[in-house]
């Protein structure tokens, strides 16, 4: 399983998309996201602004990404 480090509290899921490289800009996460081909702790997920905090699990087209806390 991949992981994203996050300096943050959490990160927004489009962001998220991005920085694990499972989507190339902020329009590609914004239409996969509404199509509803995303997961987060295996629930779909619609929203691109959805708060991800360290432990959730993303997951698209079979790629798991688990978010971390660099602290």
């Amino acid at each position: 399983m991949e992981e994203i480090t996050i300096r943050d509290e959490y990160i927004k899921l489009g962001q998220a998309l991005k920085l694990a490289g499972l989507a190339g800009a902020g329009t590609d996460a914004k239409f996969i996201i509404a199509e509803g081909l995303v997961k987060v702790n295996g629930e779909t997920a619609y929203e691109r602004g959805k708060k991800c905090r360290p432990g959730d699990v993303i997951e698209y087209e079979g790629e798991k990404v688990v978010v971390r806390n660099a602290h």
